[in-house]
């Protein structure tokens, strides 16, 4: 059974803020079952947009697992607003979760779906 949004993005933060580093929720949405989105920054201004992976992307043996698809790298915040203002259109109920990890690999923090 899949955890809920809220539980995700709660645990998700508690592993950032215990390694040392920052993320805020910038939008929440439906609890239980809401589209996450994801904006890691670095240090540098450079942001990667993570969204969640298409359904054909899920393996059997672990399908209950919350995959991650990285959809772009920018350093024009505008650009990251502009898709997750599109996205919200189309799903009132997403969630849009800053973090700014410290030292720590996104891989460690969340499942990225590899090409």
């Amino acid at each position: 059974m899949r955890v809920t949004s809220d539980f995700w993005v709660s645990a998700l933060l508690r592993r950032i803020f215990s390694s040392g580093g920052f993320g805020a929720v910038l939008r929440r949405g439906g609890d239980s079952a809401g589209a996450i989105f994801l904006i890691v920054r670095d240090r540098m201004g450079e942001s990667v947009l993570y969204g969640p992976a298409p359904q054909t992307g899920y393996d059997d043996a672990r399908p209950d697992d919350r995959l991650f698809t990285e959809l772009f790298r920018t350093l024009d915040a505008s650009r990251v607003t502009e898709r997750l203002e599109r996205e919200q259109k189309f799903d009132p109920d997403l969630w849009v979760v800053e973090i700014e990890p410290s030292g720590a690999d996104t891989g460690d923090l969340f499942a990225v779906m590899k090409p």
